[in-house]
């Protein structure tokens, strides 16, 4: 298994990222009737602040969930949050 370490301020960010993103579909009527909000590839690179490439190994890989229609990747924005989590290390911090 792989361990991926981020800083706690860009794992921090990434996640008020994706808070928004669903504040977003919440608060969006159109999104009515959706049960899921699906990110495309682009965006989901943009919050976890990778490349394509990457990605795409994480795909192949098995790593990560997603849809493909025609050339179009997509996520879902829950798929995405899961994973940062699983890869979530706590510091170690020495106060009490």
């Amino acid at each position: 298994m792989e361990v991926i370490t981020i800083e706690t301020k860009a794992f921090d960010e990434i996640i008020q990222r994706l808070n928004k993103i669903e504040n977003a579909i919440e608060s969006d009527p159109s999104s009515e009737g959706v049960s899921e909000k699906w990110i495309s590839n682009k965006e989901a690179c943009k919050l976890l602040m990778i490349s394509s490439r990457t990605m795409q190994s994480y795909r192949d890989l098995g790593k990560i969930s997603y849809s493909q229609i025609g050339n179009k990747i997509y996520y879902k924005a829950s798929d995405l949050q899961d994973y940062l989590e699983r890869h979530y290390i706590k510091s170690f911090d020495n106060e009490d």
